[in-house]
C-alpha cells in the first residue's frame, strides 16, 4: 500500500528516483541530506518505499503510543529506549542506536546530520559515531529539489578520520539543491 501511494506522490509531483543502494549492505546509518523543509520527510519516505529499503528512524519511546505510535511505526519509526546502563546513567541516543545496529541482522537507521530544518553552522556527528561503533557504513540519501530527484549518493566506511570523512559527505551535499538553499549544507 505504501509503495503504491509513493508511486502516486512521485507521479503527481514529477519526482524521479536514482535508486542505487550499495550491493550487499544490510546494515547502515543512512544520512538524509539536505534537511531544510518538512517536505523532505514526504519525498524521502516515498523514495525509500519505492526502493524497497526498510529504512527506520528513531523516536523517543514515550511518543510511540496509541494512534500516533501506530502511524509513526508504519512510517518506519522505532522506539528508542534510553535504559539505564551499568553505573546507573542512562545510555545516550548514540549508544542506543549503536546497540540496535550491533544486535540486528538487517537495519538501516536514517539520521539527519543537521539535526533540524533550520540553517546550522556544523553537522552533528552522532551518525558518524554510531556507524563507527557498530562497524557499518554511512550511506547518503539525498533530495535534489532542482532536479526533482531522490536517490542514494556516496557510501563511506568510517575509519576514525571524522573531520575528513564528514567533509567528504558535505562536499557531495553541496552538489544537490535543497528546498530552501539558504538553509542547506554548510
Amino acid at each position: 500500500m505504501m509503495k503504491f501511494l509513493s508511486k502516486i506522490v512521485f507521479w503527481i509531483t514529477g519526482w524521479s528516483l536514482n535508486a542505487n543502494w550499495p550491493k550487499g549492505v544490510k546494515k547502515a546509518v543512512l544520512i538524509a541530506i539536505p534537511h531544510t523543509s518538512n517536505w523532505d520527510l514526504l519525498y524521502a519516505r516515498a523514495a525509500f518505499f519505492l526502493m524497497d529499503i526498510p529504512v527506520k528512524y528513531t523516536i523517543k519511546k514515550e511518543i510511540m503510543v496509541g494512534p500516533l505510535g501506530w502511524l509513526l511505526k508504519g512510517l518506519g519509526g522505532i522506539a528508542i529506549d534510553r535504559k539505564r546502563i551499568p553505573g546507573g546513567k542512562k545510555q545516550t541516543y548514540t549508544e542506543a542506536m549503536t546497540s540496535m545496529l550491533k544486535d540486528s541482522d538487517e537495519l538501516v537507521i536514517m539520521v539527519t546530520p543537521e539535526g533540524t530544518r533550520s540553517a546550522v553552522k556544523k553537522w552533528k556527528t552522532g551518525f558518524y559515531h554510531i556507524a563507527l561503533g557498530a562497524e557499518v557504513p554511512v550511506v547518503v540519501g539525498y533530495l535534489d529539489y532542482k532536479k526533482k530527484e531522490a536517490g542514494i549518493g556516496p557510501v563511506i566506511y568510517p575509519n576514525g578520520d571524522i573531520d575528513g570523512q564528514i567533509e567528504e559527505l558535505k562536499a557531495f551535499g553541496r552538489t544537490v539543491t535543497p528546498k530552501h538553499p539558504e538553509k542547506g549544507v554548510v
